[in-house]
């Protein structure tokens, strides 16, 4: 029997009398210590201090390594909506082997930090990457690693999680998975989050359902889910809806330095070089003379010709079209690296004046999609 005095004890004292009852004692006495050494600290959690959490948290430990799986998951159960659980029982609870042990702790305790979720993420069963990604709150450093190792079940259900944040690394390797995926796509492109190049990716890879998806979800997009992808990805790129808060402040800054003076090629070149896509879109943009839509239709564009053209315009050097491809080429995940060296010989051949001509023709195609675009 463990005495309410058990508060204050001292670790030694606590395990010597758990260690006669878990020594000597049948499971069902074993489960009985159990519950009430929980009930203890339950009863009394908030107002324990570090101290008394410790002693609790070796009297648990000890239990741990001398009980039944099905106490272990009464265990975890019970102490995971704790916020003041035993830390270190916590980590053990969450690293079991046993889903069914393991499972509420990982979904529940805010006694688990990044670190730990990031450790257990990378090396334990799909089963408990699929409880990490029904946490009420998950970072980007988290969905990074459940993005990369999950399984598609548990990729769906990170994504659907309305507390979950991605790094654009992540939101890169979604819309990579999202290919042939409808249920995937559908769920990436209603994120809020999404960086804008990313959507216009994903939207130009869309199926007609993944298209329909988003036009039922949400009406107001509805000039950005048209019904062919070329339409899709050029009303998309005018779609003011589809410009998240990150992408408005990108622009207003880029367009205060261009105002003042102080947006040049160097400044352009350390956006591209850090991958701020909003940034360096807005800055060649501004560079250039064009509106931020078009110079967005031609950087996204597959091809590197329109980024060249728009450099040349721009008046920029090689070295920082250089910068700005590779940018492009990290931004999209593309499995080769772009030709570099054909595309310097290209772009030193190319001819201010051509470099003009061809522009006028991507702003023709803004207001009229039908219009061809010359290559260069």
């Amino acid at each position: 029997m463990i005495s309410r005095s058990a508060k204050s004890a001292s670790p030694a004292t606590l395990l010597d009398e758990l260690q006669s009852t878990l020594a000597h004692g049948t499971v069902a006495r074993r489960v009985e210590t159990l519950r009430r050494v929980t009930d203890l600290f339950i009863n009394g959690a908030g107002d324990y201090s570090n101290e008394q959490v410790g002693v609790f948290d070796d009297v648990f430990q000890f239990m741990i390594d001398h009980i039944e799986t099905s106490a272990r998951m009464l265990l975890s159960n019970r102490l995971a909506p704790i916020d003041t659980a035993p830390p270190l029982t916590i980590r053990a609870l969450a690293f079991d082997d046993v889903i069914e042990v393991a499972g509420p702790v990982l979904s529940q305790s805010t006694r688990l930090d990044d670190k730990t979720l990031i450790e257990n993420a990378r090396s334990k069963s799909q089963a408990h990457l699929m409880a990490i990604s029904t946490r009420k709150v998950l970072s980007g450093a988290v969905t990074d690693v459940l993005v990369q190792r999950g399984n598609d079940e548990v990729v769906q259900s990170t994504v659907n999680n309305p507390g979950a944040e991605f790094t654009e690394n992540g939101f890169t390797r979604l819309v990579d998975r999202a290919e042939g995926d409808d249920d995937l796509a559908a769920s990436i492109g209603l994120r809020p989050s999404m960086p804008r190049h990313l959507y216009l990716r994903l939207l130009a890879k869309a199926s007609n359902t993944v298209r329909q998806r988003l036009e039922a979800a949400n009406p107001q997009q509805a000039a950005a889910v048209p019904n062919v992808v070329k339409e899709a990805t050029r009303r998309a790129r005018s779609a003011t809806s589809t410009i998240t808060k990150n992408t408005e402040i990108a622009h207003a800054l880029i367009k205060s330095l261009h105002e003042d003076g102080r947006l040049d090629e160097p400044e352009l070149a350390s956006f591209a070089a850090a991958g701020k896509f909003d940034e360096a879109n807005a800055s060649i943009a501004a560079l250039a003379n064009v509106p931020v839509a078009i110079a967005e239709n031609m950087m996204i564009e597959s091809r590197t010709e329109g980024v060249m053209i728009l450099a040349k315009v721009a008046g920029l050097s090689w070295p920082t079209v250089r910068t700005i491809i590779k940018m492009r080429d990290k931004l999209s995940g593309a499995e080769e690296p772009t030709d570099l060296s054909a595309c310097q010989d290209t772009y030193e051949r190319l001819r201010p004046s051509t470099a003009h001509q061809v522009l006028r023709f991507h702003r023709m195609q803004q207001n009229a999609p039908g219009t061809p675009v010359p290559s260069i």
